[in-house]
């Protein structure tokens, strides 16, 4: 039964935790996963010697729940975000948490907490946050004895304050998001707190955050913050990175089949050098928290490169940008298996 959406200053939502009635927990033990089931503990009991917490053994995934027009809510391309949890999973020598079953215990907790998913025209959407953990004793380091999948949601708004408008980038030299050959491929939580410094030392510096070279070279950009890299370039080419140490974005992947199929342009992956950003008429960052990120301009080596615009969005990034939300929110037919409707009964 559709319930009714509860009072919050949707148009004002930030990026933040709101804790939701109900989240789905699953517990690995003796070589299989239990059924699984609700709770509305929003607290992990575990123990402290669980290899999540010394060893890093970890991982999660970021997706959303979007209503559309009619009241439907829909969820965008989760068999990707199951596929990818499982190649996470497989880095370090985790159990996989069954395909099928992932996109169900996703339905089950937008269901449950149906409530929270931001109204139609909003610019919000209900963001959902799998996790993989290992837990149980374990003070050696080796992979844990047990593991926990949870699945919890909360109601976001942009990422970044002024939603799609174009901010600054500097370029992080002295860092390095991954190593070659290391996890970078892998959404695993070690990777995000090696980029915490840099990205305060780029906001201190003004910038919305920094731009990572690959480790090998730190000629070719990779990624972009927590975000994947993409430019248009003179000629219209959609163009992203192309790296074993990138992580690979659904949103980037989506994009480039839109810019593609949608908006009719050459579309690859391919490197992208640190010293020819003439080359790029248009620039932004992706991602599902920000979806789209308009780059205004890169610092890089006392160059302040400047893309279409610091104030305004280039014309292809906005049709990308429209075109992604409008499948999203049911407005645009996206490609088949692309939305995956949550049964509110």
């Amino acid at each position: 039964m559709e319930k009714k959406i509860v009072d919050l200053d949707w148009k004002n939502l930030g990026f933040g935790y709101i804790k939701t009635p109900w989240r789905y927990l699953s517990y690995w033990k003796n070589g299989s996963w239990d059924e699984g089931s609700m709770t509305e503990d929003n607290r992990l009991h575990i123990s402290e010697a669980s290899t999540a917490l010394h060893y890093g053994q970890q991982c999660f995934e970021g997706m959303k729940a979007y209503r559309t027009k009619e009241g439907k809510i829909q969820l965008f391309r989760p068999d990707q975000n199951a596929k990818r949890m499982a190649n996470s999973c497989k880095r370090l020598i985790m159990p996989v948490f069954p395909e099928d079953r992932f996109v169900k215990a996703c339905q089950k907790v937008v269901a449950a907490n149906q409530e929270f998913v931001p109204p139609y025209g909003s610019g919000a959407s209900l963001y959902l946050r799998p996790m993989l953990i290992g837990v149980g004793d374990q003070i050696g380091v080796k992979p844990a004895p047990e593991y926990i999948f949870t699945v919890f949601c909360t109601p976001v708004g942009a990422y970044f304050k002024g939603g799609l408008s174009p901010v600054n980038f500097s370029v992080a030299e002295d860092y390095d998001r991954a190593a070659p050959h290391g996890t970078g491929a892998a959404k695993v939580g070690g990777n995000y707190a090696a980029s915490l410094l840099p990205h305060e030392l780029a906001k201190d510096a003004g910038y919305a955050d920094c731009i990572y070279l690959d480790p090998a070279t730190h000629t070719k950009i990779e990624e972009v913050g927590a975000a994947n890299f993409f430019g248009i370039t003179k000629n219209n080419e959609f163009v992203t990175p192309i790296s074993p140490s990138i992580l690979p974005s659904i949103t980037k992947y989506s994009l480039l089949h839109l810019a593609k199929e949608y908006l009719g342009l050459k579309a690859s992956e391919r490197d992208c050098f640190i010293d020819r950003l003439d080359e790029f008429a248009e620039a932004g960052a992706c991602g599902t928290a920000a979806v789209i990120s308009p780059i205004g301009a890169i610092d890089y080596r006392g160059d302040h490169h400047v893309f279409f615009s610091e104030t305004e969005v280039g014309p292809i990034t906005r049709k990308l940008y429209d075109t992604m939300l409008g499948i999203q929110f049911g407005d645009i037919q996206g490609p088949e298996g692309w939305v995956v409707e949550v049964p509110l009964d």
